[in-house]
Order: structure tokens, then C-alpha cells, then sequence
């Protein structure tokens, strides 16, 4: 690695926005109150990664208001660097929340069009400046979904990324709700990916997102009753790796859904050399399940750009995960050694004194 480069300064770029969501398990407007916070896909990765102590920059675009400087002031305030974020245009985007229970499932209603962040092309953002020193920059699917502007500013900065030097990763992240502006996801994000370092994924964003299927006509059943067939994720991981050249490895969480309260989780990883399956934990009760990939994004990241092994690594971005099922809001609040003490086996919940 470029010595002029900090291992610990990470990049991310994306939407920010305001998130409503309703109290408890409440329906959306059961009662007259939302709770508001802030986050996004690339917003949670960095602010997770400053819990860890690492030098994470978020890069998007806020509205000169009031709702801008709020969102401003809380990004600082989870120690991110935000010196690269542009002010300008008409609105922050908006989502709101309604959190499953049981059999019930959790809403999410994106109002983001228009937003600020839609509406800023590559031309705003310094990306020397941006990239100066830097050894990482995270993007995800999400981005380029947004608007063709979006989609503009996400390739403009993988670009810039890959000619500086940096390790690039993407989160594939699929949302079929966002894709509206003409293009489809395959056909924008094969191009992205051509760009990337490190891929990440859910069980269907390698489908959805990059049109990368495998000859099993169980796998999607499979997909949406919980099970997994490890196998199958082995051969997905390498028929990308195969479609992608330019990928040093494949990283797959591995959800399984038993309702909203209960899920199994685990990841597993492909470097080309192996394909390696995670520690497994089992999750109940869970408080909020938003943010998890991004909480895995984050962990996987913090582990290999210090250099730890893969397969270290990706234990490491599955437990991160685990904890933020635990944390309400976008953000996984947890510390570096938080992750590893249920890494070393302790997940009883005992109070810590």
C-alpha cells in the first residue's frame, strides 16, 4: 500500500435522509407521532466505521435549511468527516419506518424524489480533494437507483477512486421501489461493478442487481421461506467472480427469516482462492434489523483495510451485524471491541460492570 495513504481513512457516498418512523411496533399514524432520525445506506457504513475508530468521510448532498443542518450536526456528532458534503438544492429525502413484528413484516415508504442529493451532478464534488490520502471508498446500489444524476455521480467516483489507487467496494443493494427513472439496475450497475474491488450482497442482489443467476429453479423459494443451501451461495459467489474479472472476492450475508423477530444470520465470502461460510448466531427479539448490511459493509471493511485475514474479517463484519439488531435507528453503535467480545464468544447479554 501507498505509504502516503491512511489504512484508516474510508470514504462513502450516498443519500442521506430523514427518517420517520413510528413509535414501538406501532402502525405507521396509529398514533400521531414519529420518531425522527437520520440515515442511509453509506451514511450508516461510515458512522459505524467511526465507532471503530476509523477516519470516515461521508460524501452527499444537504439542503441549506434547517433540516440540512440538523442532519449535518448529526453526522458530526458520530465523529464522521464531513468537509466534502455540498449544500445546495431543494430538499432532504425522506423515509418512513414501520417495524414488523411476528408474521408481520416492516414497511419502508421512500418520499426522496427531487431531493438534493437526485439533484447534484458529478461536476459539484472535489473528488481529488475527496479521495486525497484515502485507502478506501464504499458505494452501494442505492446510489445509482436514485436518479440518472445519482447514477452520473456514482460511476464519476468509482472512477476517480480506481485511479487514485483506493480499494473500491459495493454493496450491491437491490430496492425495486427506486428504480424509476428509466434505466434498470442491471444495466447501470454491471457497469459500476466493473469498477469494484470487493462485492457485497444479500441473497438476491446479485439476481436483481446484476441479472447473475444459477441453473436451481428451488433457489428463490429457498430465498423467501429462510432456508439455505450453502452450496448455491458457492455457486453464485463464483459465477460473479467469473462475470467479474476486476473482483478480488464475493461477500454474501446469509439471512435466515423466520419471522420478524427471529432470524438466523451468518455471511459467507469468496476470495477466489476459497469460499468460507461465517459464525452463525441466532437473533431474537429483534429491535431493528434496518442498517444490518450496512453494519456487515462496515465490519468487512474495518477488518480488511487493517489487513486482517478474510476469513477473520468476515467473522468480524457478521458479529458487527449481529450487535446492530440490537441498536434502534440506522446506525450500528457498537465499538470495535464490543464486535470481538461476541466474536470470543460472549453474547450472554450480562450486564457489564
Amino acid at each position: 500500500m501507498d505509504e502516503m495513504k491512511n489504512p484508516y481513512r474510508v470514504v462513502t457516498l450516498g443519500e442521506v435522509m430523514l427518517r420517520l418512523k413510528s413509535p414501538g411496533f406501532e402502525r405507521l399514524f396509529q398514533s400521531p407521532m414519529l420518531e425522527a432520525t437520520f440515515g442511509g445506506g453509506e451514511a450508516n457504513v461510515a458512522g459505524s466505521l467511526a465507532k471503530f475508530g476509523v477516519n470516515a468521510a461521508f460524501v452527499t448532498a444537504l439542503p441549506k435549511n434547517a433540516l440540512g443542518d440538523a442532519c449535518l450536526d448529526a453526522l458530526r456528532g458520530m465523529g464522521i468527516d464531513t468537509r466534502f458534503i455540498v449544500r445546495g438544492g431543494e430538499r432532504l429525502g425522506t423515509y418512513y419506518l414501520e417495524t414488523g413484528a411476528n408474521q408481520r413484516s416492516s414497511l419502508v415508504v421512500y418520499d426522496r424524489a427531487n431531493s438534493s442529493f437526485a439533484a447534484t451532478g458529478p461536476d459539484a464534488y472535489d473528488w481529488d480533494a475527496i479521495f486525497e490520502g484515502a485507502a478506501w471508498f464504499h458505494i452501494t446500489g442505492i446510489t445509482p437507483a436514485v436518479s440518472q444524476q445519482a447514477a452520473d455521480v456514482a460511476l464519476a467516483a468509482v472512477t476517480k477512486a480506481r485511479e487514485m489507487g483506493l480499494t473500491v467496494s459495493c454493496d450491491y443493494n437491490y430496492r425495486k421501489n427506486l428504480w424509476k427513472y428509466g434505466k434498470n439496475a442491471i444495466e447501470v450497475m454491471t457497469g459500476l461493478v466493473e469498477k469494484v474491488d470487493i462485492g457485497i450482497a444479500n441473497e438476491e442482489d446479485c439476481q436483481l442487481a446484476l441479472g447473475i443467476t444459477i441453473d436451481d429453479r428451488d433457489f428463490e423459494r429457498n430465498v423467501q421461506n429462510g432456508t439455505l443451501h450453502l452450496e448455491k451461495y458457492q455457486a453464485i459467489c463464483e459465477k460473479v467472480l467469473e462475470s467479474f474479472p476486476n473482483l478480488r472476492m464475493q461477500a454474501i450475508t446469509l439471512r435466515e427469516s423466520y419471522s420478524a423477530d427471529r432470524n438466523g444470520w451468518s455471511g459467507c465470502l469468496h476470495d477466489r482462492t476459497c469460499f468460507m461460510v461465517g459464525q452463525h448466531y441466532e437473533i431474537k427479539d429483534i429491535v431493528d434489523r434496518v442498517g444490518g448490511g450496512d453494519a456487515f459493509s462496515a465490519g468487512l471493511i474495518y477488518g480488511l483495510a487493517r489487513g486482517i485475514p478474510p476469513e477473520e474479517s468476515l467473522d468480524f463484519a457478521i458479529a458487527s451485524s449481529c450487535l446492530k439488531h440490537s441498536i434502534p435507528g440506522d446506525v450500528n453503535r457498537v465499538s470495535a471491541e464490543e464486535v470481538n467480545r461476541l466474536m470470543r464468544g460472549d453474547g450472554s447479554g450480562r450486564v457489564q460492570r
